[in-house]
């Protein structure tokens, strides 16, 4: 999957408690276009040990898997979260992403 949106947060650096290995974590807020206004959120792992170099409100192109994250708030709630393990994070233009999205709608149309 992609998301197109800006960085909600600056890149944070973690290691797996099993595995031992280096991550980055971010979010990620993907404006909608139409009725819905608001923007979905997405917790985004660069499962790569190297700085994505991505600062708060970046606009980028996340390309990964979504998948939904489920975990206890700290009251003890069920809570979740949509994340995607995302391979690549790259920071881009407005209009590169707009000319992105058309030639991937033109494509799909055939």
């Amino acid at each position: 999957m992609q998301a197109f949106g800006n960085v909600g947060t600056d890149p944070i650096r973690r290691e797996a408690k099993a595995s031992g290995k280096v991550y980055w974590e971010f979010r990620v807020g993907e404006s909608q276009a139409g009725i819905d206004k608001s923007p979905t959120w997405y917790t985004v792992r660069m499962m790569k040990a190297e700085d994505p170099k991505l600062n708060k409100g970046d606009f980028v192109r996340v390309t990964g898997k979504l998948k939904v994250d489920y975990y206890f708030s700290h009251e003890g709630k069920p809570a979740g979260t949509l994340l995607i393990i995302a391979f690549e994070a790259a920071k881009i233009s407005k209009a590169a992403a707009a000319a992105e999205e058309v030639a991937a709608v033109a494509a799909a149309a055939g």
